[in-house]
């Protein structure tokens, strides 16, 4: 269970933490090993958007374990962390590849199975809980889940008692107006994993298009890993301050790493590979377990690096989906 922290810890650990102005860049190897076994992983992005596989497919490889990750609304990144053993406890919303191949079939099988569990909040609630912990307060109220089942519903194969994470969620009755309220406790994930379109060497991010929670997650956060499109100049960040999403002073370790959401989109620059995802989804079909491990091998473990690794995606893809991408701005 996720737990709040108090705010007396949270502000020992704001205070321990370097937030000076200094050139962050560095390896996916490298900021890898800011994520330790165990950690609270919250993965910045939803579904197929901005999702950081790059640094994502750099935790596979360097065998990272036990970590709780968290996420808006989770994709075939959650499958990844399943099938690759680095997490057995996943807290989002939503679970599936997309609308057009439909719910997990990776995740019904570990989580039917009683392999890994798999805590679901609604999309206002997991909002809400990486606010309050940006807030540093330990929990917000709000009225969605109180007409839905979610809070009562049963968890691993379905049969068993109720999920033990809605022990955290109270009702209250409201002091102004006598409603009833949920609270929600807030998430401080240990670390965050967010893409950018861009960022400079100290960590001042630019986001283009839908922020979703990338903004409270990196404010909630105790260590902040971007990753990015690509790293440009202080100056050039300096232009255009009102699109600065992410400041500097979150910021423990900026990654250069172009198509590092591939194969899903970086809104802007290229759109979500749909061949490819159609291959996992066809791999993963009849023998979920099966076709996950092979699709880590081909994909995550034998690939020597990141541009391996895009060059077995394909070249062609890589054009279309940056053509497609692009697109949206040549009118």
């Amino acid at each position: 269970m996720t737990m709040p922290l108090a705010y007396s810890e949270l502000r020992q650990r704001t205070k321990a933490r370097d937030r000076s102005l200094r050139d962050k860049v560095m390896s996916l190897e490298a900021a890898a090993k800011l994520v330790q076994d165990g950690d609270h992983l919250a993965v910045g992005g939803c579904t197929a958007s901005r999702t950081p596989f790059a640094m994502i497919w750099a935790l596979v490889r360097a065998q990272k374990r036990d970590l709780t990750v968290s996420r808006s609304i989770m994709s075939t990144e959650g499958d990844i962390f399943y099938a690759a053993g680095l997490s057995r406890h996943l807290i989002t919303s939503w679970f599936s590849q997309g609308i057009v191949w439909g719910v997990s079939k990776v995740m019904r099988d570990y989580t039917e199975s009683g392999r890994a569990r798999f805590e679901e909040w609604s999309h206002m609630a997991m909002g809400l809980r990486y606010r309050a912990g940006a807030m540093g307060v330990p929990f917000l109220p709000m009225r969605s889940m109180l007409g839905s089942d979610v809070l009562g519903r049963v968890s691993g194969n379905g049969a068993g008692p109720a999920d033990p994470a809605f022990a955290a969620a109270k009702t209250m009755e409201c002091p102004f107006t006598g409603e009833t309220l949920l609270l929600v406790p807030a998430l401080n994930p240990d670390v965050a994993i967010i893409h950018v379109q861009r960022c400079d060497a100290y960590g001042n991010a630019q986001l283009d298009g839908l922020t979703f929670m990338d903004i409270d997650i990196a404010m909630a956060a105790n260590r902040v890993i971007l990753t990015t499109e690509r790293v440009v100049s202080n100056e050039q960040i300096r232009r255009q301050p009102d699109q600065t999403k992410i400041g500097f002073f979150t910021v423990d370790a900026v990654v250069e790493v172009p198509f590092g959401c591939a194969p899903h989109e970086c809104y802007g620059l290229y759109e979500p590979f749909y061949s490819h995802m159609d291959m996992y989804a066809q791999m993963t079909a009849r023998d979920p377990e099966a076709g996950a491990q092979d699709y880590l091998e081909r994909f995550y473990h034998e690939p020597k690096d990141w541009a391996d690794y895009l060059s077995r995606i394909g070249m062609a893809e890589l054009i279309d989906a940056q053509r497609r991408g692009s697109a949206i701005h040549d009118d």
